[in-house]
């Protein structure tokens, strides 16, 4: 296999889609939408190029900001970054009121936006946990499904926040009956 250049789009055998973030002398440094920044020695066979950018002409350099502009994009041109998960249309510009019982005290009110977003963060997060935990090599098959059933309970805990989704395919979904 050729030498892969920084921005180049790849597949890997366990991790999934990738990009190339930096290359080393015998590594390459990828981050993966699933596991993050990751480095693979150059002889891994677990690589398949899927897109690869041309080569930089030799003399050109690039600043830091330019740099971190073009990770940006390619990050977020390949999906990479955070999925954007759609808020339902009734809810756009509402807001969250928590009231406590006791009319002395104040209440709280929190944009519905930002309240969804938190929501969204907190399953993506779930998912990164479960991918790691099914991923680990020190752990055992029972002791996977062991933790696994307190990630599913903790979606089944969250169904409540469904009715905030504007698409099915976004919702938190448990164990079932």
């Amino acid at each position: 296999m050729e030498e892969l250049v920084a921005g180049a789009r790849i597949d890997h055998d366990r991790y999934g889609e990738g990009l190339v973030s930096k290359v080393n002398l015998t590594n390459y440094e990828i981050y993966f939408a699933s596991k993050g920044k990751m480095e693979i020695s150059k002889r891994s066979e677990e690589l398949q190029v899927l897109e690869s950018p041309e080569r930089p002409a030799i003399g050109n350099s690039l600043t830091l900001p330019q740099i971190d502009e073009a990770i940006s994009y390619v990050l977020d041109r390949f999906g990479a970054l955070q999925e954007v998960v759609p808020i339902g249309e009734k809810w756009i510009g509402g807001k969250l009121i928590i009231q406590p019982a006791n009319t002395a005290l104040q209440s709280k009110e929190i944009p519905i936006d930002v309240f969804f977003h938190k929501i969204v963060m907190l399953r993506d997060r779930l998912r990164v946990l479960e991918q790691n935990i099914n991923s680990h090599p020190s752990l055992s098959d029972e002791e996977k499904v062991n933790i696994q059933q307190y990630i599913t309970r903790s979606y089944g805990s969250l169904t409540t926040f469904n009715v905030l989704f504007s698409e099915k395919d976004h919702y938190f979904k448990g164990a079932g009956k």
